[in-house]
């Protein structure tokens, strides 16, 4: 085998070079060019994690493997390097980025040919795809936290892509300070690592805490592994930080697909995994994990049943999907959780991308009620979204059907309860996604003449991601069979140096069996469900608890009045008075009383030589008396 993981810094290297020259050479550069390079950055980063990846899955491969390139901060003791860490978790999160990264960017060079900013965006999703293998290789909390602020960043520059329309940059606004507000807690839960154990290494704090050393107590284990869940919540949209990623739409759909579907709200369930033996000495963190998760897939799915906006169904379909991740890691099952990104990734960018593919047919159409019967002129779009569809809804021999399962298993042994409520959300998923796909590509067309004759097949740049991921959306999940299926579950195998499960229980064959009956028929159930209702749909005004999920559970309006408004009027308040009244007053005060003694001692310059005498004679006469008094 190659010694590929030496290289390891090329990965992220080849998107940054990308990034400078698209940058930096945005006003001259062809747009077909920018697209080519672009592109191109991203195979080669893919040409060197597949390298790493087979190296990591040869047998003889020792690791992790951690390459220092330098000294990022010295100070006393504490030493902190710019270090890659390569192991099977970094490896695996390589091979997705860079991969569907690589789809997403061919997909672009048609979706932004038309548009006049179509170089700088190349640069963004360059600079957005290096900051992320940032933060997948980083060897501490420190590179993983300079990648983690720099796919927020970059997410506020292409959600804001359009930025002359004022509630797309309001989107890219709130996008970026709710994620502030969740990056908060990684850096207080990152300080509380360094105070407690003076390292932020990934092997010296896990080999620490693995051996038993340790001294620290397990409430300050706690207390770091809730801070850093708070930094998961902002990153990966759960409860209460989950409403940025539903406005953040108003980017260009390939960049949807990339940030909210394969990379940036993955970094969350990424951290949690990489600190597993940290969260496993922490058994009421993992409660709040699971129980937060359970919740927010439950409700960004009761939300999806009734939107209409395309990408919207998209979007709370993530926020739901990234729950079920949450929920696998909070019953301890990290792999599981894993498994769920990777074919989550194939399925929701195939999906994404389709509706990228229906909008550009659509002339930047995107309500669902407007359109319909487009499966007879989109039939590459049609089948591929289908396959996304069937997938995403558990149906059986698709790929998410194995992770779907693994994860209600898993919560299952954990506890009954959270099984029962995981299915309801599975069944909301296959019905609000089989909603969405008989509204769009069956039935008869409800839209206007204009829009039915522009109707076309979207271009090979676009159509051929779709097919490739598509295949990965069925044959994805045949990597991670149920042990009632193979002996060897060859993901958990992969990871297994890296990744463990925590407090497994092991069922038997017959209950297995069972459970996949039950998530099966469920799923399938919804899919008939919304095949009666939508094929042949008749919209009305929306009333009771329809208008209230339309309204998204008003959850929005909720934050406005109880977090913005109140802020609002309290800036008004300490502006007033304290900023204009006070610091103002006393700034302003000083100068007013200079002036106003300046004025006064100004009147002793009279310009009279009588008056000078006057005052000089008095001088000598106050001289006098004083030498007078004080002269012993």
């Amino acid at each position: 085998m190659g010694n590929f993981s030496q290289l390891v810094y090329l990965v992220p290297l080849f998107p940054l070079i990308g990034f400078l020259i698209n940058g930096l050479l945005w006003n001259k550069m062809p747009k077909t060019l920018a697209g080519i390079i672009g592109s191109a950055a991203i195979l080669a980063s893919f040409a060197v994690s597949l390298g790493i990846f087979f190296e990591v899955r040869n047998p003889s491969f020792q690791g992790p493997v951690i390459v220092n390139l330098f000294d990022f901060i010295q100070s006393g003791a504490l030493r902190i390097p710019l270090a890659f860490q390569v192991d099977a978790l970094s490896s695996l999160f390589l091979l997705i980025i860079t991969g569907i990264g690589f789809l997403i960017h061919v997909y672009s060079t048609s979706y932004m040919h038309h548009d006049e900013g179509m170089v700088k965006y190349f640069a963004y999703l360059n600079l957005f795809v290096f900051s992320m293998l940032l933060l997948i290789l980083g060897a501490n909390y420190l590179v993983m936290f300079i990648g983690w602020e720099g796919v927020g960043l970059c997410s506020y520059l292409l959600i804001g892509f359009w930025f002359k329309k004022r509630e797309y940059t309001n989107a890219a606004k709130k996008a970026f300070v709710m994620n502030r507000i969740g990056d908060l807690g990684f850096l207080v839960g990152m300080l509380l690592v360094l105070y407690n154990f003076g390292t932020l290494s990934y092997k010296e704090l896990f080999t620490t805490l693995g051996s038993g050393m340790s001294t620290v107590p397990s409430s300050t284990i706690t207390w770091i592994t809730i801070c850093f869940f708070i930094g998961a919540t902002g990153k990966s949209a759960q409860i209460p930080l989950y409403t940025w990623l539903p406005d953040a739409m108003a980017g260009p759909t390939p960049v949807s697909a990339l940030i909210h579907a394969a990379t940036m709200v993955t970094a969350g369930i990424y951290m949690i995994a990489r600190s597993g033996v940290m969260y496993s000495m922490a058994p009421l963190t993992l409660n709040i994990v699971a129980v937060v998760g359970l919740a927010t897939a439950l409700l960004a799915a009761t939300i999806a049943i009734r939107q209409y906006d395309i990408k919207k169904v998209l979007a709370y379909s993530t926020v739901s999907q990234l729950g079920f991740m949450f929920l696998a890691l909070g019953v301890g099952a990290y792999t599981t959780a894993v498994f769920h990104v990777m074919t989550h990734a194939f399925f929701k960018a195939l999906m994404f991308l389709g509706s990228g593919s229906v909008i550009h047919a659509m002339d930047g159409e995107q309500d669902i009620r407007k359109m319909g019967g487009l499966g007879k002129k989109m039939r590459i779009t049609s089948i591929t979204f289908l396959i996304g569809c069937l997938a995403i809804s558990g149906v059986p021999m698709f790929s998410g059907f194995f992770s779907k399962d693994a994860i209600l298993t898993a919560a299952f042994a954990h506890n009954p309860i959270l099984f029962a409520l995981a299915v309801l959300a599975a069944m909301m998923t296959a019905f609000y996604m089989f909603r969405l796909y008989f509204l769009t590509f069956t039935g008869t067309f409800r839209g206007t003449h204009e829009q039915e004759h522009h109707l076309h097949e979207s271009p090979i740049a676009m159509t051929a991601p779709l097919m490739i991921l598509a295949i990965l959306s069925i044959v994805g999940g045949y990597v991670g069979l149920p042990e009632v299926m193979s002996e060897h579950n060859l993901f958990n195998e992969y990871l297994a140096p890296v990744v463990k499960n925590f407090g497994e229980h092991h069922l038997s064959a017959g209950m297995e069996w069972a459970l996949m009956g039950i998530s099966t028929a469920a799923s399938l159930t919804m899919i008939g469900v919304a095949y009666t209702m939508f094929r042949k749909p008749a919209f009305a005004e929306s009333t009771g608890i329809a208008k209230i999920l339309e309204n998204k559970w008003y959850v929005d309006e909720l934050y406005d009045s109880i977090i913005v408004r109140p802020i609002e009027a309290l800036s008004g308040v300490l502006d007033r008075f304290v900023e204009k009244m006070g610091i103002d007053g006393i700034v302003n005060g000083v100068g007013k009383s200079v002036k106003w003694g300046g004025d006064r001692l100004r009147m002793l310059q009279t310009g009279q030589v009588g008056f000078y005498i006057f005052i000089m004679v008095l001088g000598m006469v106050a001289l006098f008396t004083l030498s007078f008094f004080w002269v012993k």
